[in-house]
């Protein structure tokens, strides 16, 4: 007969295999996390208009404040904002604390690693900007005519290099650079779409229209990876947003400019 003490060392070894071949405990799905919380924790900007920053009544608005609205309602759950800034957005996701991040966020190969991004919800491009009497579809039209740019910005940079017959006039911060535009001492600016933002937001007489793009970088939603239930959701909720217009009602309200084609 078999020893009582080899049976049960055989038995334990057979059981290895099987235990090696069967599932894990499933991970936690995060779009059933959130259904049962009834919440949906989303990371914001507080300090970066218009995509978010706080108002006269020291409630959260902006783009993105609306922009994570409306993936609650789609969810058909609260919604929780959490401040964030640039540094902590991405850690506070990965943590755990939030659900999302919709703070202005554009992809990287870096970010690419530990997160994933749903499809583009908003417009964020440096490009140049001016009154709709000057005609300007790219680089070439710029001959002779006079283009203010932040010193040492991305798109001072780059303009420098796709129009060097334009004739820029540089400028040591954003502020100097929009007055130069509204005071006529240029006839273009360039910048970015919420710098342009910022401008219109004023209502000058002097109104920078977009002529073309110097460098596009729109924002995503961006949440933890190996979450395709989730991502399934978000992007049918932007799409939709895109088709009935909501999207194109944000941009005008927060950019006071349409979306860009082929958003």
């Amino acid at each position: 007969m078999t020893n009582p003490l080899r049976r049960a060392w055989l038995a334990a070894i057979l059981a290895v295999p099987a235990l090696a071949l069967s599932p894990l405990t499933a991970q936690a799905d995060a779009l059933d996390n959130i259904s049962k919380a009834g919440t949906l924790k989303v990371a914001v900007p507080e300090d970066y208009p218009p995509f978010g920053a706080v108002g006269a009544d020291m409630k959260p608005q902006g783009y993105d404040i609306d922009m994570a609205a409306l993936l609650a309602k789609s969810m058909g759950v609260k919604l929780e904002l959490v401040p964030v800034n640039s540094a902590n957005r991405v850690p506070y996701l990965t943590t755990n604390k939030v659900d999302l991040v919709i703070s202005s966020l554009g992809k990287t190969p870096d970010r690419e690693k530990v997160m994933d991004f749903s499809t583009a919800y908003a417009p964020y491009f440096q490009g140049v900007f001016g009154p709709a009497n000057i005609k300007v579809i790219g680089p070439a039209d710029l001959t002779g005519k006079t283009v203010g740019a932040t010193r040492g910005a991305l798109e001072e940079i780059a303009l420098t290099q796709m129009a060097p017959n334009a004739a820029i006039k540089r400028f040591e911060d954003n502020n100097a650079t929009i007055q130069a535009f509204l005071s006529g001492q240029v006839d273009l600016i360039a910048a970015g779409n919420i710098v342009a933002a910022a401008i219109l937001s004023r209502n000058p007489p002097r109104r920078p229209e977009p002529k073309f793009v110097i460098k596009n970088s729109p924002c995503f939603v961006g949440m933890n990876k190996n979450e395709p239930r989730l991502l399934a959701k978000v992007d049918a909720a932007i799409a939709q947003s895109k088709q009935d217009g909501t999207l194109e009602a944000l941009s005008q309200k927060w950019f006071k400019a349409p979306l860009p084609a082929g958003l």
